[in-house]
């Protein structure tokens, strides 16, 4: 009797073992199904919810100030940060392409010159011998210049288009998660209630503390490093358009990546800044030289201002989550990667010493 009970126990197990492992294997099915459908979308959910953490509180002031119309202030934010976006979108590109279509007619008609360098050029340290040599050889002759280095343009070319490519698609991106940042504003205390509540129900107590971290986190870093970011790159396209600079966009765009990776920007304004001493007169070039470096040390002057007591992330994290960000998610992932790997620091020192870290 004890064995034919023994064998209907086993029987028994072994069907509620095969239904929790169908079970299971459905659930996982279903889950890794919805996951690729959204995996399209989870760089702009993403984004979208960085920028709205990070402007929730500008959010709430200016809905105070018109009558607590939530909807109305996440409206007026969504319209402000895409004329924002768009404004010196459209005049960078538009310097770019006009610059793109002078050299291209001047090419084809031959009649593009280049002017000849400046003896200076020649006492740069490492590189002034090789490169007065190529500009003063394609000061003499353009296209035979051209043809010489065919290769190297062509690679050069090839890189340009996919950059210009990239760069259109991810200013679409940020348009879009600034319209669905919008949308997470106005639903943002339900949001958080629920997040505190998942953090809760994980690790108790100190998971609820996690979330209130992540918070202040990702808007320190959202403001003092992808903040003074965008306010580098502005004030240095300001420049770039004012001197005139050939691809002005481009250079802007540059100097965007080298201040999100937290290295300064006269990497790019230096040199340009050479370049305008050996084709202009010496004062403004002087002017703009000076101008580039307010430009690059301004960071030590909006950081403290910006970036929250406490929260701020090592150099190193922020650099390698930006560039691992863009290696994965391309221009939105460089912004993205910033931001959630300090979140992944600040919360693995927090687990570490729950009583130190704040």
């Amino acid at each position: 009797m004890s064995t034919a009970n023994q064998a209907s126990e086993d029987q028994a197990f072994v069907r509620r073992s095969l239904a929790a492992a169908i079970q299971i294997g459905l659930i996982f099915l279903l889950a890794s199904w919805c996951l690729k459908i959204i995996y399209p979308f989870i760089g702009l959910v993403t984004w979208a919810a960085i920028i709205a953490v990070a402007l929730y509180p500008l959010q709430q002031k200016l809905s105070s100030k018109i009558g607590g119309r939530e909807k109305w202030s996440a409206t007026l934010i969504v319209l402000i940060g895409l004329s924002i976006l768009i404004a010196p979108t459209w005049s960078l590109t538009g310097s770019s392409i006009e610059t793109a279509q002078k050299l291209a007619a001047g090419l084809e008609a031959g009649t593009l010159t280049v002017p000849p360098p400046n003896e200076k050029v020649a006492e740069w340290p490492l590189i002034g011998k090789d490169v007065h040599k190529l500009w003063s050889d394609a000061a003499d002759n353009l296209e035979e210049t051209l043809h010489k280095y065919s290769g190297q343009v062509r690679a050069f070319s090839s890189w340009l288009l996919s950059t210009v490519a990239s760069t259109t698609m991810g200013i679409l991106g940020f348009a879009i998660s600034i319209i669905i940042a919008g949308v997470f504003m106005v639903g943002a205390r339900t949001s958080y209630k629920s997040f505190r509540a998942v953090g809760y129900r994980l690790a108790g107590e100190q998971g609820a503390n996690f979330t209130d971290l992540a918070v202040a986190t990702v808007r320190s870093v959202a403001k003092g490093v992808l903040g003074v970011a965008c306010i580098q790159t502005l004030l240095a396209a300001i420049g770039l358009l004012v001197m005139d600079v050939p691809g002005a966009g481009i250079w802007a765009a540059i100097v965007l990546l080298l201040a999100i990776m937290q290295l300064p920007p006269l990497l790019v304004l230096g040199p340009i800044a050479v370049w305008i001493f050996s084709t202009a007169e010496p004062l403004p070039a002087t002017i703009f030289l000076v101008y580039s470096l307010l430009v690059s040390f301004s960071d030590a002057i909006l950081k403290p201002m910006l970036l929250g007591r406490g929260v701020d992330a090592p150099m190193l994290v922020i650099l390698l989550g930006a560039i691992g960000g863009m290696i994965l998610s391309g221009i939105i992932g460089l912004f993205i990667g910033a931001v959630i790997l300090a979140l992944g620091y600040k919360l693995f020192m927090f687990w570490l010493n729950p009583t130190e870290t704040r």
